[in-house]
């Protein structure tokens, strides 16, 4: 009996798998430590502006999103109308593969780079090209050398999930000069609000100089609106009027759209997630490094840690024993990294409790 078939490209996608909140012990409170989320929830404006909505909830939201383009624009020195708001960035990753894409195409992307850009990617009928990283960091030269007359995008995740690594602007600069003028670089800047680093820029020279180069960012991470899933992206006009052209014209929500507004514009909300998580960053680095565990360097709003490979004290049982304790961290065997967990910086109770109980797995006989 025949069936309808997929096109080329869907069924080669590995489904994306999320972060699990499973059930602790009885009477243990979870930590969820595992999808990146601020323990800090978004702005009380935010919160106020979204509940504001509820009266008019019947009214269709402005087609382009532009009280939100222009904060954006405001908060950014950018201009609004080569902004382009989405349903979440990855939303705005799926468009412009959607956009950019299709058989017998090619997009490339780093050996550990965030999992939707291989679904964009085979979703359009287009190969999946990996290049390798060096200590779990992008590496532009590999790169560039996988680049062929197929190639039509790069995604550069800057900084990276899972690894939280990250490549300095001078390298990313290296990456956009040393690309063929039609290839598109996508730069991801999802996490760039946790960057405390003077070599980091997140890229707006780049998009603002070039006509093949795309800025995407996201409202999920420092600004706690991962639920109503917003994000944005501020490219050059040529890009920004080919994107348009396919996206939703109602895709992001008035709710959405006012909290993300009040977010954006609540700088010291911001100020403390950032503050803390530096901080936490370090002491965490620091304490797993005495229990023998070693630390992928971060920059992100996360820590990568690496377990022993065989006996008793692998990543798959470090992740059981905190998850039974209700720590609920990161397993990574979908990202190739079956020996490390991610851990999300949470509260203060929270992290000081995983240095607990991982000082207390690792004691064990």
């Amino acid at each position: 009996m025949s069936r309808p078939v997929p096109k080329p490209g869907i069924l080669d996608i590995a489904p994306y798998t999320p972060g699990k909140s499973p059930v602790p012990e009885p009477g243990r409170k979870v930590f969820k430590l595992s999808a990146n989320e601020t323990p800090f929830g978004p702005s009380p404006h935010a919160i106020a502006a979204y509940k504001s909505a509820a009266d008019h909830l019947e009214d269709y939201p402005e087609g382009t999103s532009r009280v939100l383009r222009e904060a954006i624009g405001k908060a950014y020195g950018l201009d609004p109308d080569r902004i382009i708001c989405g349903a979440g960035s990855d939303e705005i990753l799926n468009l412009l593969a959607h956009t950019y894409l299709g058989p017998g195409d090619e997009a490339i992307s780093s050996q550990h780079g965030f999992l939707v850009y291989p679904i964009a990617t085979l979703a359009n009928g287009a190969s999946n090209v990996v290049a390798p990283e060096k200590a779990l960091t992008t590496d532009v030269d590999a790169m560039l050398a996988r680049v062929t007359d197929k190639t039509k995008l790069v995604w550069l995740a800057n900084p990276n999930n899972p690894t939280g690594t990250y490549i300095p602007f001078d390298e990313v600069k290296r990456l956009r000069a040393g690309l063929p003028s039609h290839v598109v670089l996508v730069l991801d800047a999802a996490y760039a609000d946790y960057v405390m680093k003077n070599d980091y820029e997140i890229g707006i020279e780049l998009v603002s100089t070039t006509e093949n180069t795309v800025l995407t960012h996201t409202f999920s991470k420092v600004h706690g609106l991962a639920a109503l899933r917003i994000g944005w992206m501020f490219g050059p006009a040529n890009i920004v009027d080919a994107v348009n052209r396919i996206r939703g014209p109602f895709n992001v929500s008035v709710p959405a759209q006012l909290a993300a507004v009040a977010a954006i514009q609540d700088t010291a909300h911001v100020e403390m997630s950032r503050v803390h998580t530096d901080k936490w960053r370090n002491t965490l680095t620091e304490e797993f490094t005495k229990l023998g565990l070693t630390v992928t360097p971060s920059v992100c709003n996360f820590v990568l840690v690496h377990f022993p490979k065989g006996g008793s004290k692998t990543a798959a049982a470090a992740d059981a024993f905190l998850t039974k304790r209700g720590l609920v961290l990161r397993a990574l065997n979908n990202y190739g990294l079956p020996d490390a967990l991610r851990m999300t910086i949470g509260t203060d109770e929270a992290n000081e409790l995983v240095i607990e109980h991982l000082r207390e797995f690792m004691a064990q006989p």
